[in-house]
């Protein structure tokens, strides 16, 4: 890994830890054992660093909707995306989406703009996903799928704001109390236990 690209994984790392406010080029420079100027070198501001971080999230989104998307089910893809939350609530650690959405109003029009993309992209792969699933007959709910997307979403966003205050289980819970409504016939125990050596920071993917 180059210098430009661990500057990119070390910061994606840091927003969803503490998120995009609370960590400096000072913080970065720091953990490489780099001096600032080499981080400025590569991303002239904190803004543009954002920029790519979303860039890159948003690249992965899509590369996995093209390349491996295409040949799992609705029902697998969710499965992914339920699974990559159940890892990360034991990591006590943010999706890049939920860890940016808090601070929106304080970036500027560029960075907005990226993470409304960000957004959309995924809600809208989870809404295809749930009207596959219900054209499949392999799950029921009243609405659009749009609607129930943005359920599904803001479910698994809130369920990591939690995990670190009343407990993991809490992701347990609140997923399969969701998948109920959803009708689906598989639950998080379904989908395997958490890898020991977990430490992957990109979501969705």
């Amino acid at each position: 890994m180059n210098t430009r690209d661990k500057i990119v994984y070390i910061a994606d790392r840091m927003i969803r830890d503490v998120g995009y406010n609370a960590f400096s080029y000072s913080d970065i420079s720091e953990h490489m054992q780099i001096r600032p100027a080499a981080i400025h070198y590569h991303f002239h501001t904190k803004n543009d660093l954002g920029l790519e971080v979303i860039r890159q999230e948003l690249e992965r989104v899509r590369q996995f909707r093209r390349e491996e998307g295409k040949n799992l089910s609705g029902e697998d893809q969710l499965k992914r995306l339920f699974y990559t939350f159940f890892r990360q609530s034991f990591e006590d650690q943010h999706c890049l989406m939920g860890a940016l959405t808090p601070d929106f109003a304080t970036f500027d029009e560029p960075m907005q703009k990226r993470i409304r993309e960000l957004c959309g992209v995924i809600l809208q792969w989870v809404s295809l996903c749930l009207e596959g699933e219900r054209l499949a007959d392999r799950m029921r709910f009243n609405g659009t799928a749009d609607d129930r997307a943005l359920l599904v979403i803001s479910t698994l966003l809130s369920s990591l704001l939690l995990a670190p205050v009343i407990g993991r289980e809490i992701f347990v819970r609140m997923a399969d109390q969701l998948l109920e409504d959803l009708g689906a016939h598989w639950r998080v125990d379904d989908l395997g236990d958490v890898p020991e050596d977990f430490d992957d920071p990109h979501s969705y993917t």
